[in-house]
């Protein structure tokens, strides 16, 4: 019987730092910025969190974010609550709902898998998306979440948002 590796708690997210130009070059990623609330999603043997970006528990504002992802195991899932509003995400939107108690608006742009049964932040990141969008798949996970996809050149490979 092989020993199950201990899950962390929150992980401090990497953040993006504002520049003037995108940069060039293979080497480099590029992502949509959304607005809305960065989260991640912890699940361990069934159990589900979601964390602000600076670590508080917001379970309960995403419960329903939280109980789509149904997976078996342990994963952190790093992403983006968002709401769509003629066909961009809307901050003022996302608080709106909130504040009224609603979330069958909300979506989550999943965009980079932590922790799947065992620390992944040393692979590069190609890897963890590709295993972050076979984990999805082979799960049935659809809406409220969504896989944010990548572009190695600006404009190719970009998500598409749902229509509101």
């Amino acid at each position: 019987m092989s020993k199950q590796i201990q899950m962390p708690g929150f992980i401090n997210p990497q953040l993006a730092t504002l520049r003037s130009k995108a940069p060039r070059g293979d080497q480099w990623l590029h992502e949509i910025k959304y607005d809305g609330y960065r989260v991640q999603v912890h699940v361990n043997s069934g159990r589900r969190k979601v964390y602000t970006r600076t670590g508080l528990d917001w379970t309960k504002r995403f419960s329903v974010i939280a109980g789509a992802i149904d997976i078996p195991g342990q994963a952190i899932i790093d992403g983006e609550v968002v709401v769509v509003h003629e066909g961009h995400t809307n901050f003022s939107e996302l608080q709106a709902e909130l504040a009224a108690g609603r979330q069958d608006r909300l979506v989550f742009y999943a965009f980079d898998l932590l922790w799947r049964d065992g620390d992944l932040r040393r692979r590069s990141q190609i890897e963890r998306k590709q295993l972050l969008l076979d984990l999805l798949g082979e799960n049935d996970i659809e809406l409220p979440v969504l896989f944010l996809n990548i572009s190695s050149a600006m404009g190719r490979r970009c998500s598409s948002m749902p229509s509101s």
